[in-house]
């Protein structure tokens, strides 16, 4: 099923009157923007319906060693000014020298995106002045960028359940190469702003998608599809926390039927998270701002996220004029197929998109596929493998490591190891339990050695991390499960002579009561007896 935009409508949840807190726990959802594109209205029948339109640019960092037109390094969190070359601080009669991997990398992501890829594309300047732009203008490509007309596919839980998933897909308007801006540091103490240009030059790929998303849950959803993309190909490590993936969303709400109403910009949203309950907060905002009789300004705003508001940071009701101009110092892009690589040329100095487009690796919707054709696990599974980080190969790991059905696997991995990895904010590659004694311990369950139970137990020995072996932790607390049949019948024996009341309601055909027995001897043993064993003597006892 495959739809585009939501088609939701909200409608007023919110008291009438101006202004108010922007405190986010102050302000209901509208509306549940669900998977199916359908509206839950939580005001009061009759009131006007609201369209809400989300379009977003997203900035990917290239994966690079050096910077769009320099040699420059780039290197995340290096000492201020230390990597920054003559043409990065626009020294005058430097010159732009195009980095090829940052042109390989951009062709693979419009690929991947199931873009054009324009063979000609052109570079602009784009002019305005700030303190962390030396050169007062950025290289970017505004007129004609590297890739066009794409899209992306992404998947939703229906309804809030994972067992329920639907597919909806996002128009990739263009996705064009640019350099970064330098980064400004706010000294308050001192009343004063330091410049870093580490980060000015370093090659950037924006992705513009088009207004087809409805809420923050949609725009998060295609962000995530995208940032799993990009990870996979290599062309961006789009570690948000970092910086090097950047969301600006475009926001605006409409009546059906009506023209679209004003847009503002929420800028540098760095969170998947915050993305989402920035849209949805500024939705709110718009409704609100509408039905109390105000307007939406054309603005740029930011999102806080200690407050969950936006707030204003500069109008754009006076558009500002960039003087897009083209870049004279750089030719245009050529870029070559099959068909049209010339005979006699250097392959290493030119781009070949068929050379790439055949290097592609399996996408995240493929690995899925593969996933849950492989090993038998539901699709829903094979969503939160792929979207935990590093999640997907701890579970082949284990896997590969245990006589245990992968079906069973998943359920260690989802239910336990996952649990406690988001308890404790880490990620699998961070986790204390390695896949090589997960898989040591789930041997020992499927090898009858200990119960499910006791299993549990190890497992939480295994998580304080302090290097035992799962067999280790085994017999030092004793959880082995008792293999001597004497010993069982014994145990079982004293069970039915301790309750006459629930041996007289077995034999009187209520056969659910000899749960209660078989707990009573899992009691005794402390969880050692193995249960269908226990319930085969039980019954053979009860028959006599």
């Amino acid at each position: 099923m495959a739809a585009r935009g939501c088609g939701g409508v909200w409608r007023r949840a919110l008291q009438r009157g101006r202004g108010g807190s922007c405190s986010a726990s102050r302000l209901r959802r509208a509306v549940a923007c669900n998977a199916r594109g359908g509206a839950v209205p939580l005001g009061q029948s009759g009131l006007a319906p609201w369209a809400p339109i989300v379009g977003l640019e997203i900035h990917a960092q290239i994966t690079s060693n050096s910077k769009l037109f320099s040699g420059s390094q780039v290197q995340f969190a290096a000492p201020p000014n230390s990597l920054v070359s003559f043409f990065d601080a626009s020294l005058p009669g430097t010159l732009p020298v195009l980095n090829k991997r940052c042109v390989e990398a951009a062709v693979m992501t419009g690929l991947a995106l199931n873009c054009t890829i324009n063979k000609k594309s052109l570079f602009d300047r784009k002019h305005y002045f700030y303190a962390d732009l030396p050169a007062g203008y950025q290289i970017t490509q505004q007129r004609v960028p590297i890739a066009v007309n794409g899209s992306l596919s992404y998947s939703l839980c229906k309804d809030n359940k994972m067992s329920q998933m639907v597919t909806k897909t996002v128009r990739i308007k263009q996705i064009q190469l640019e350099q970064d801006s330098g980064k400004s540091l706010h000294d308050d103490a001192r009343s004063q702003t330091l410049i870093d240009l580490n980060r000015a030059g370093v090659g950037l790929m924006e992705v513009v998608m088009e207004p087809d998303m409805c809420c923050g849950e949609e725009a998060a959803a295609a962000v995530r599809e995208l940032q799993l993309i990009l990870q996979t190909l290599g062309s961006s490590q789009a570690i948000m926390a970092e910086g090097q993936l950047r969301v600006d969303a475009n926001i605006s709400v409409h009546h059906p039927g009506e023209p679209y109403g004003v847009r503002t910009e929420v800028k540098n949203i760095n969170s998947i998270r915050f993305l989402a309950k920035a849209v949805d907060y500024e939705i709110q905002r718009q409704i609100k701002e509408l039905e109390s009789g105000g307007t939406v300004l054309n603005e740029t705003r930011a999102f806080d996220s200690k407050l969950g508001c936006t707030v204003p940071m500069r109008d754009k009701e006076g558009k500002q004029d960039y003087r897009f101009m083209p870049e004279p110092n750089l030719p245009p892009l050529i870029l070559y197929d099959a068909k049209s690589l010339p005979a006699n040329v250097n392959h290493q100095q030119v781009v070949n998109i068929d050379w790439i487009h055949e290097r592609l690796p399996d996408l995240p919707s493929v690995k899925r596929a593969k996933l849950v054709e492989l090993y038998g696990i539901l699709p829903e599974h094979s969503f939160t493998l792929m979207n935990e980080d590093g999640l997907m190969d701890f579970f082949e790991d284990v896997v590969k490591q245990t006589q245990m059905k992968p079906k069973k696997v998943i359920g260690w991995i989802l239910s336990d190891l996952l649990s406690h990895l988001k308890q404790n904010s880490l990620t699998a590659k961070e986790s204390p339990i390695s896949s090589f004694f997960l898989a040591d311990l789930l041997n020992l369950l499927e090898n009858g050695d200990i119960s499910s139970s006791a299993a549990k137990q190890v497992f939480e020995e295994l998580w304080k991390g302090e290097g035992k072996t799962p067999l280790e932790i085994v017999k030092e607390k004793q959880l082995e499960l008792i293999q001597d049949q004497e010993e069982l019948e014994q145990i079982c024996q004293a069970a039915i002579d301790e309750r006459e009341k629930e041996v007289m309601a077995i034999k009187g055909g209520n056969e659910k009561v000899i749960n209660k027995l078989i707990g009573l001897v899992r009691k005794a043993t402390r969880g050692r007896a193995n249960p269908l064993l226990v319930k085969q003597i039980l019954e053979k006892k009860l028959s006599e």
